[in-house]
């Protein structure tokens, strides 16, 4: 096979490669416009919940969960598919810097972990998550996922001494748009500080105890959809930026190949026509020849 017969091959192979980091750069941009009408929403139910939370815990502070004996837990966000550049590292970073200082989860600098996406689990190295659970692909995924975490903490509860609370501190990309931020979040941390000040107790049509519970699960409904929802818009701007690196550098080097089968077609036309002329004076030589004789 010729050189530029190689070239030929390679070129038509980038072509390939091309067509699909292609479609996976459109199902990334698809994912991050399914997700940019998700989150405000979810930001806001969120926010409207940590405002009344504030609120209650406010009048009612001994409902507060207590953090005193809890077990922690560290749950890290990662991504279930590849392509996003150094998502999954700037946690695993972030996390040994928590580590480092002793503010993974409730003083203890080795609490409980538990991982979500593939991804993320294979790059842990020597560390051994409690649990490790497959992330979503796809934002119709995230309410499957949330139940395998539901049910994976209530087996690390169930393993637990009786009466022990976990304590859950979550770590995740947010959907800023230079995919850098990392979020740390404790949920319920904060609710005794209310945003506004009340000189009167809330209105309650329940009993202040049914309330806390029904308000704290549906606090953790929301900011683990809206956590997940935020992760997953970050991953794919990471792959969509990551794609389109990649396609800028084929189209680089296809071009590059390009030009060079072009040049050793152009050799090869050149030799062609030199093949050719010479063959004509041969021809014209002995037709001169023939003719004296």
């Amino acid at each position: 096979m010729s050189k530029r017969q190689e070239l030929a091959e390679r070129i038509e192979d980038l072509t390939d490669i091309k067509g699909i980091l292609n479609a996976m750069k459109n199902l990334a941009l698809m994912e991050v416009h399914k997700l940019g009408r998700f989150l405000p929403a979810q930001q806001r139910v969120v926010g409207g919940i940590e405002e009344a939370a504030a609120d209650f815990f406010h009048f009612h502070p001994s409902l507060l969960p207590s953090v005193e004996g809890a077990c922690p837990v560290f749950l890290v966000v990662g991504s279930e598919r590849g392509f996003c550049g150094d998502f999954n590292e700037s946690l695993l970073a972030e996390f040994d810097r928590c580590r480092a200082k002793g503010t993974t989860g409730n003083g203890d600098p080795s609490p409980l972990l538990v991982t979500v996406g593939h991804k993320l689990t294979m790059k842990l190295g020597g560390l051994k998550p409690e649990a490790a659970l497959s992330g979503p692909s796809v934002t119709e995924e995230v309410p499957v996922v949330l139940v395998q975490l539901m049910e994976a903490l209530e087996d690390l509860q169930r393993h637990r001494p009786i009466g022990t609370r976990l304590d859950v501190a979550i770590l995740s990309h947010g959907s800023g748009d230079n995919g850098r931020a990392i979020m740390l979040r404790r949920p319920f941390r904060e609710f005794g500080r209310p945003r506004a000040s009340y000189s009167h107790p809330p209105r309650l049509t329940l009993p202040p105890p049914e309330v806390a519970t029904r308000l704290l699960d549906q606090y953790l409904f929301a900011v683990l959809h809206w956590i997940f929802y935020a992760s997953l818009m970050a991953e794919n701007r990471k792959r969509f930026q990551h794609m389109d690196q990649a396609l800028q550098q084929l189209e680089k080097e296809t071009d590059d190949l390009t030009r060079k089968h072009h040049v050793l077609r152009q050799e090869e036309i050149t030799q062609e026509i030199a093949v050719i002329m010479l063959s004509a004076e041969a021809v014209g030589e002995n037709g001169t020849n023939v003719v004296d004789k």
